[in-house]
C-alpha cells in the first residue's frame, strides 16, 4: 500500500509561534509509527534538520520570501511537483492555485482586531485578504483556541463546524528543572541579587507592555522599592517609547531590557523570577504564561482574549487596561508567600493537559478526514 504524503510549509520553522508549532508538530509525528509520508517545503538551511527526523521526511527547497508575490506561484508548484494528497500551510498564507486539498492554521486573528499596530494600511489589506481567502480555500481551519475560533467565525466569516480547535503542547525544556549550575550563572551573569519581576514575549504593541512599566511605576509608590522589573523581548530598536516611557518614570535603575535570550537562559530566569507577568491584549494561545508555570513560577495575565482559557484558574487574572489594577496584583503576589506557593501549585497542574503529542494525535486526525484515509 501507497502511504499518503503530507505536504507542510516548514519555511517559518524559526520564527517564533508560527514556528515552535511546526517544529514541535514535526517533531511529534517523527515519534509516531504511522504510515504518512511527510514533505516538508523548507529553506536550504534546513534541509539537514529535516533529514534528522528520519526516512518519512522528505525536504523540498523553497527560495521564495514569505508574503511574497513569488510564493503564491512558487508553493503550489512544490506541492504539485511533490504529489502530495493533502498540503497544511500552517499560517495564514494559501496560494488560489494550490491544487488538491488544504489544511490551514489560523492562529489569531490579532491583525483584524488591531489594525493600528500593523505598519501601513497595504499590510493590513494583504492580512485581511489572504486570511480570508485561506480560511475560504480551506477543507479545514485549525486553531489553538476557543478565543481564536471565536474570532475566526467573527472576523473570517468561517463556519463554526469547518473550525477544529487544537490546543498547542508545551515545550518539555520548562518542564526540566535546569542544572542548579547553570541557574546560578544565570544569577551571577546578569547580577539577578534583587527580587524581580519578569515579562517574556515579543514586545509589539498589542503585548502591552508600556502598561506594564507604567503598572511596575504604581506598585513601587505602595512598596517593594528592592524589586526589578527583566523585559524579555527583541527587536527593542522599534519601540523608542519602552526606553521613553522608563526615563519618564525615573525607573533607568530598576528596569531591564534583556533582548533575546536562548531557551536554556529563559528557564533559569522564570526560576529566579518572583513573579511572570504577561498582560497582552490579545493572543491566539499564549505560550510564555505556561513555560512560566512550568517552572515553578507564580503568574499574573490578562482576563482577556484566550489568556483565560488557557491558564484556567491557574494564574492571577487582570484587567490589561488598567495598570493600577495590574500594580495592585504584583503587590498582592510578592506580599503573599501563600497566594504565591497556591498559584505555583495550581501551574503545576495546569501545565499537564498540555502536550505536543496529543496535538499532533489530533492533527493527523484533521488530515485523516480530509482526506478520508
Amino acid at each position: 500500500m501507497v502511504p499518503v504524503r503530507i505536504a507542510i510549509d516548514a519555511r517559518k520553522l524559526h520564527d517564533y509561534g508560527i514556528g515552535t508549532y511546526v517544529r514541535n508538530l514535526v517533531r511529534e509525528f517523527s515519534k509516531q509509527d504511522t504510515p504518512e509520508h511527510y514533505v516538508l517545503i523548507c529553506r536550504p538551511d534546513d534541509v539537514d534538520f529535516v533529514g534528522s527526523l528520519g526516512p518519512r521526511f522528505e525536504p523540498f527547497v523553497d527560495r521564495s520570501p514569505n508574503y511574497s508575490a513569488r510564493e503564491q506561484i512558487s508553493v503550489p508548484l512544490d506541492v504539485r511537483r511533490a504529489r502530495v494528497q493533502l498540503f497544511h500551510a500552517p499560517h495564514y498564507v494559501v496560494s488560489p492555485l494550490t491544487a488538491g486539498p488544504v489544511v490551514v492554521t489560523v492562529h489569531d486573528c490579532i491583525h483584524l482586531r488591531f489594525p493600528q499596530y500593523l505598519p501601513s494600511r497595504a499590510a493590513y489589506a494583504y492580512a485581511r485578504t489572504f486570511m480570508a481567502l485561506s480560511a475560504r480555500r480551506a477543507n479545514r481551519v485549525i486553531t489553538v483556541s476557543q478565543a481564536s475560533k471565536d474570532d475566526i467565525q467573527h472576523y473570517l466569516h468561517t463556519p463554526a463546524d469547518k473550525i477544529n480547535v487544537i490546543h498547542n503542547g508545551l515545550d518539555e525544556r520548562f518542564l526540566e528543572p535546569p542544572d542548579q549550575d547553570e541557574v546560578a550563572r544565570v544569577r551571577d551573569r546578569f547580577m539577578l541579587h534583587a527580587p524581580f519581576v519578569l515579562y517574556a514575549g515579543n514586545i509589539k504593541p498589542h503585548k502591552n507592555v508600556d502598561r506594564l512599566i507604567e503598572a511596575f511605576a504604581l506598585m513601587r509608590t505602595t512598596g517593594h522599592e528592592d524589586v526589578k522589573l527583566l523585559i524579555i523581548g527583541d527587536e527593542l530598536s522599534k519601540y523608542p517609547n519602552l526606553r521613553r516611557l522608563v526615563h519618564r518614570h525615573h525607573l533607568h535603575q530598576h528596569v531591564r531590557f534583556l533582548g533575546f535570550v536562548p531557551a536554556a537562559t529563559l528557564a533559569a530566569l522564570y526560576r529566579l523570577a518572583r513573579v511572570f507577568v504577561f498582560p497582552s491584549l490579545s493572543e491566539g494561545f499564549g505560550f510564555p504564561p505556561l513555560e512560566a508555570m512550568a517552572s515553578g513560577t507564580a503568574v499574573i495575565t490578562s482576563n482577556v482574549s484566550s489568556l483565560p482559557e488557557v491558564v484556567d484558574g491557574a494564574a492571577l487574572l487582570i484587567d490589561p487596561l488598567d495598570p493600577a489594577a495590574l500594580a495592585a496584583a504584583m503587590c498582592k503576589v510578592l506580599g503573599d508567600d501563600a497566594l504565591r506557593a497556591d498559584l505555583v501549585r495550581r501551574g503545576h497542574i495546569r501545565v499537564k493537559a498540555f502536550s505536543w503529542a496529543r496535538a499532533a494525535d489530533a492533527t493527523r486526525a484533521v488530515y485523516r478526514r480530509v482526506i478520508g484515509a
